[in-house]
């Protein structure tokens, strides 16, 4: 009889780190299907309709419980985003000891074989839970290998750099790797400061990134090899991506949607959409405005209620159903764009629109799983980050993967201006010119269009990654079984 095998997934809140997980989940029990998956999720108020749906539609082999809601009011006021997410997972500790004490003494034998913990890098607390009952832990890292080389760097940065390394006009080399970044688009946290509180949490979790069993990386070898070479000789590193979803979970607005596109010609639209998370303020969304209209080009644009918070819509989706979004546009704008765009509130089927082959350029937060989204479809991007790591995925998808191009802010009134955003729309939309910037984006996206398959095809270097993980998950059970009954030793 094939030997049974439980992992327990912790995600943080956010939809962003749930959805990369699930779809984890999925892919590891579709291929070995003696894999049994529990998700126990901390949340921070009641879940979203979103999140209940993309639970409720799991696969029987992977099921859910909630952890016991956190009060917002029990957490520190004013607190970075990160930290509110750490501190959810934490002050969950308690009901997750006890939840994973009730999978373990379960009479059902595939929950008993439960092995391991694979947590999101938010979750990181999870480590001690891991350790109480001699669980392996992993993290799921829902970002780059690059960013992750960066945390795992900065403990020893934080050492014996000098204030340089906070000096936000200057470039920084991350050590044994061949990339360096500008210091203002490192992530958040670190340019808090480190007298921040912040700070000093995102230093504590990439000190206890050394901790843990594993990393599993949503990315791919041939994407990221350098990255993930460096970091093997010091982590058992498990490249399995790239992991994204195959149909989007909303069918909001999906028939609106296709049914418009497929009256575009081939590879004429730009997709603007900014994550289920992101949103600009209404002075941002008129120069988006002007620039769309100006630049002549096709658009989809997904467009939600103006906030002066960027992360505004972060774990609520900011469904505002006393607000119609599309009443903050420029008057008479969709008037006068009425064959030219489609503006949608709030909410997009993102996968069929990539996908289709009137999309021609994706206008993007550069939120990793949306920055894996577009390179998967072969879609070059226009990057427009704005909190967390996005600035360094901006630099990443733009310096290193050289598929992207980046708009100008100005600084004087610190808005991306409509005329500098027509003009990265007619660099990226370009299809006539032979040497032209917009083509070369295009063929270096899709030829990593085209090793992102070959990476999750069945003896491709992900898949293979991922049965070196399961071959290890399995050796567990057996070593587990071995201490319970010597004798079959």
């Amino acid at each position: 009889m094939e030997q049974k095998v439980c992992i327990a997934m912790v995600p943080c809140p956010g939809l962003s780190h749930l959805i990369p997980l699930i779809e984890f989940a999925k892919l590891l029990v579709l291929h070995h299907n003696n894999f049994h998956v529990k998700f126990l999720i901390p949340t921070l108020g009641p879940p979203t309709p979103s999140t209940k749906s993309i639970l409720n539609s799991l696969p029987p082999n992977i099921d859910f419980t909630f952890l016991p809601q956190i009060n917002i009011q029990d957490l520190p006021p004013n607190i970075h985003m990160s930290t509110q997410m750490k501190l959810t997972v934490k002050n969950s500790l308690p009901s997750l000891y006890q939840a994973i004490n009730t999978i373990l003494t379960s009479s059902q034998s595939e929950k008993n074989n439960l092995v391991a913990l694979v947590f999101d890098v938010f979750s990181s607390d999870v480590i001690d839970i891991a350790k109480k009952f001699n669980l392996l832990s992993y993290f799921f890292v829902t970002s780059s290998a690059i960013l992750l080389k960066f945390c795992l760097s900065l403990p020893k940065l934080d050492e014996t750099v000098s204030s340089e390394f906070m000096d936000t006009t200057k470039t920084f080399d991350i050590p044994n790797s061949k990339v360096s970044f500008k210091v203002k688009d490192f992530p958040d946290p670190v340019l808090f400061g480190r007298s921040s509180e912040t700070y000093k949490a995102f230093l504590l979790l990439c000190q206890r990134f050394s901790l843990v069993d594993g990393l599993i990386i949503n990315s791919f070898k041939d994407l990221e090899l350098d990255a993930i070479k460096s970091m093997k000789d010091f982590h058992n590193v498990y490249p399995i991506g790239p992991i994204i979803q195959k149909e989007s979970k909303s069918k909001e607005n999906l028939s609106k949607c296709i049914t418009w596109l497929n009256k575009k010609p081939k590879k004429s639209v730009l997709f603007i959409s900014f994550g289920s998370g992101g949103t600009l303020t209404n002075e941002q969304i008129n120069e988006i405005a002007f620039g769309l209209e100006s630049s002549g080009c096709n658009f989809l644009w997904v467009l939600r209620v103006p906030s002066k918070l960027s992360n505004s819509a972060y774990f609520s989706g900011n469904h505002d159903s006393d607000n119609d979004p599309l009443n903050f546009l420029p008057l008479g704008f969709l008037e006068r764009t009425q064959n030219q765009g489609l503006v949608v509130p709030s909410w997009a089927p993102q996968v069929e629109i990539l996908s289709h082959g009137s999309t021609g350029g994706f206008l993007t937060h550069c939120g990793w799983g949306s920055s894996l989204e577009g390179l998967v479809y072969g879609v070059p991007m226009i990057c427009w980050p704005l909190f967390a790591e996005q600035r360094m995925n901006a630099a990443i998808l733009t310096d290193i993967f050289k598929v992207a191009v980046r708009p100008k802010i100005d600084e004087e009134d610190w808005i991306i201006k409509g005329e500098e955003i027509a003009r990265v729309i007619k660099i990226i939309m370009d299809q006539c010119s032979r040497d032209g910037e917009g083509l070369k984006l295009r063929r270096r996206i899709e030829d990593l269009s085209v090793g992102a398959g070959v990476a999750m095809s069945e003896n491709g270097s992900s898949r293979i990654a991922l049965s070196n993980l399961v071959l290890k998950w399995e050796e567990k059970v057996i070593t587990q079984k071995l201490k319970c009954f010597p004798h079959m030793n």
